[in-house]
């Protein structure tokens, strides 16, 4: 790693790079992964008594208007140099934090289902806008050859954290865990919007040197936006983001799978989730860095696709008794390989040109716009009585179904090059 070297040389400037990259993108993936996705599916349900269908509605709306925030803010920014201008992100990530604090303050609150959209909506304006500003950070601060691994550091601190704390997944732990984390976020970024440090002045440099400012995979030929090796691997990414959240919303209203598992009053099986998200991650960062991207969708798409398999034949055949670690424990590496994916592609089809457009293309339609698709399919078959074996059924056949595109993308790719490069001769 890069960073050995680092610390090796006793270059702080570059290792405060890493800790700041680190420290964002930890506290905004728990933020969505948690507070977004959860609490307020708790908070439209349980609070404000909505039906499950309707909370699906407004949570679609959600996806699609972080989407256009994302891609509007991406282009924008690419258009006027502010992806490769620090002191600019980071004042826009000042604002982005400061309304989100009052948004999860005034959450617990919201009593209406007129509030809850008009909450939702805000909410995604800040979101949309947050893509494209802190997953371009990685341009700034990680070079290329550690970017899988310190995407890997990421997803593994961010599901540790979230396993462990809060226990409940109700509205109001959220918005006390989150208002505490943020305040101090907002006093930092308060005074870095405002003034100078010979620091960041370095780090704002850095995105100019050949180490950080070409991603990996747009090496020797950048990639362009309106190309299949940017759209395959955003297709790929919304399947597996799509299966993740269609599977897992319906396992975790299931009191026999969330209270043996995740929520847990046991904090020794909390625990051992949280520690296999970390070896989950750094298994997933090592394949990301050593091998190419396919492989790890492979493993991520079979991992899915056994898990569920797991998970039909225990609601078939077992019995109601306790199920066995073994099912979160599949379940937790899948999630773990695809997160640290997320984090690192991205930059890596990406050079400073396109930064904000890629990483608001990427996460928002394979991330956020996937997410909450399936988070709304996922409550409209709660809603409509669909048994939960049905309901895994199918999620495992969209999981088989990405196995068998995989190679079938790939091959019709190849063809296709080689019969455009015939043409040519």
């Amino acid at each position: 790693m890069k960073l050995f070297d680092f610390v090796r040389e006793r270059q702080w400037v570059p290792i405060t790079g890493y800790l700041i990259y680190v420290s964002a993108l930890t506290a905004g993936y728990y933020y969505n992964l948690t507070f977004v996705q959860l609490g307020l599916t708790d908070l439209g349900t349980r609070e404000i008594g909505m039906a499950p269908e309707d909370v699906s509605i407004v949570m679609g709306v959600l996806a699609l208007l972080t989407l256009v925030a994302a891609v509007g803010s991406g282009l924008v920014m690419d258009r006027r140099g502010w992806s490769t201008d620090l002191y600019v992100k980071f004042r826009l990530l000042f604002l982005i934090i400061l309304v989100q604090l009052l948004l999860t303050i005034a959450a617990p609150f919201v009593s209406t289902v007129e509030q809850f959209v008009l909450w939702v909506v805000i909410c995604s304006a800040t979101l949309g806008l947050g893509i494209p500003v802190t997953f371009s950070f990685m341009l700034d601060f990680i070079p290329v050859r550690d970017r899988g691994y310190v995407a890997a550091v990421v997803a593994g601190l961010s599901f540790f954290v979230a396993a462990l704390y809060p226990i409940e997944w109700r509205i109001h732990e959220f918005s006390l865990v989150m208002s505490a984390m943020m305040v101090p976020a907002v006093l930092i970024l308060a005074v870095l919007s405002v003034k100078r440090f010979a620091f960041v002045d370095s780090l704002a440099g850095q995105h100019e040197r050949s180490t950080f400012r070409v991603g990996r995979f747009c090496r020797p030929i950048p990639i362009r936006t309106l190309s299949f090796a940017f759209w395959g691997p955003v297709l790929l990414m919304f399947g597996v983001f799509f299966i993740d959240s269609l599977g897992f919303l319906r396992i975790i209203e299931e009191p026999l799978y969330i209270y043996t598992s995740w929520q847990s009053p046991d904090l020794s099986v909390r625990l051992f989730i949280a520690v296999l998200h970390v070896v989950g991650a750094l298994a997933a960062g090592v394949l990301y860095t050593n091998f190419d991207r396919n492989w790890v969708f492979f493993w991520v798409f079979g991992l899915f696709a056994f898990t569920h398999l797991l998970y039909v034949f225990d609601i078939q055949f077992g019995g109601g008794e306790t199920p066995a670690l073994i099912l979160p424990m599949f379940y937790v590496l899948a999630v773990s390989f695809y997160t640290t994916l997320n984090f690192a592609l991205w930059p890596d089809l990406s050079t400073t040109e396109t930064i904000g457009t890629h990483t608001a293309l990427g996460v928002g339609i394979a991330g956020w716009l996937a997410t909450f698709m399936s988070t709304a399919l996922a409550l409209y078959s709660e809603g409509i009585g669909l048994p939960l074996g049905s309901h895994m059924t199918y999620v495992n056949a969209l999981s088989l179904l990405f196995i068998v595109a995989l190679p079938i993308l790939l091959y019709v790719h190849r063809m296709f090059e080689l019969a455009r490069g015939e043409v040519s001769s």
